[in-house]
């Protein structure tokens, strides 16, 4: 049985607390082919190169007592991808899965999936599951791995989940009405989202919960995201003024 800690209230319903090192961290891994490509190596060596940078950020997050962090891995548009490269990333996602979940168990980090798994097949899963389970009641760092996930899905499953268990409710429904059904209900909003590799989108992703994070863009590809480049993210969140709709002055004053 998955144990969740209740999340923080909406940013647009009440102003969250701020703390110096963010609480939440979501990112979108991206540059991984490009970085291949420059190497003049196939695309899979970039994906493979990848999975080491996700294990490092992991530890740092740990380190530095981040209660949360969010993984773009895999899109519900990335679906459109060659097939080949579809199928060694569900192999590699599935062998990842195998190889690090008993050390994330073993670190006191909680591990879970989000999205949509009707896709996936039966062995994935099966591991998903497995490795949910495993490390369910664990304290630490709660890892979430967003695979086969899309913004616009996740609200539109959360609102037929909705109307479905609120029929009393008649059609009249509130922020709070919807929140338990979102995939992240279990978490605060993210403090900062991190994309790397250029680009400067959210590619529907967590649509619902960036209402008010801090973004932080980085041309730095995903293998070449190292801690120098993480504590380059954290120096220019720690630079923000999180206002909440409020003005400077009003933060001032209250300080």
């Amino acid at each position: 049985m998955k144990f969740f800690p209740k999340s923080s209230k909406s940013s647009t319903q009440a102003i969250p607390e701020s703390a110096e090192i963010p609480q939440h961290i979501a990112v979108i891994m991206d540059g991984n082919g490009r970085w291949a490509r420059k190497r003049f190596l196939p695309r899979v060596s970039g994906h493979k190169r990848g999975v080491e940078i996700v294990r490092d950020l992991v530890k740092q997050c740990a380190q530095m007592d981040v209660k949360f962090l969010t993984l773009f891995a895999f899109s519900s548009e990335n679906w459109r991808r060659p097939d080949d490269e579809v199928s060694f990333l569900m192999g590699l996602f599935i062998e990842a899965l195998k190889r690090e979940v008993i050390k994330l168990h073993d670190n006191n980090i909680r591990l879970v999936l989000i999205g949509d798994r009707s896709r996936f097949n039966a062995d994935l899963v099966a591991q998903i599951e497995s490795s949910e389970q495993l490390t369910a009641n664990n304290t630490g760092l709660t890892l979430s791995i967003a695979a086969n996930y899309g913004g616009r899905w996740d609200i539109l499953q959360a609102t037929n989940k909705m109307i479905k268990e609120l029929p009393a409710k008649q059609g009249v429904f509130t922020e709070e009405d919807m929140a338990p059904y979102l995939s992240m209900h279990y978490a605060p909003e993210p403090d900062l989202f991190i994309r790397t590799g250029g680009e400067k989108r959210v590619s529907n992703f967590l649509l619902w919960q960036l209402a008010y994070t801090e973004l932080y863009f980085t041309d730095t590809l995903w293998p070449d995201f190292d801690s120098k480049a993480f504590t380059a993210a954290i120096s220019s969140y720690k630079q923000r003024e999180r206002r909440f709709g409020r003005t400077s002055e009003q933060l001032t004053a209250g300080n």
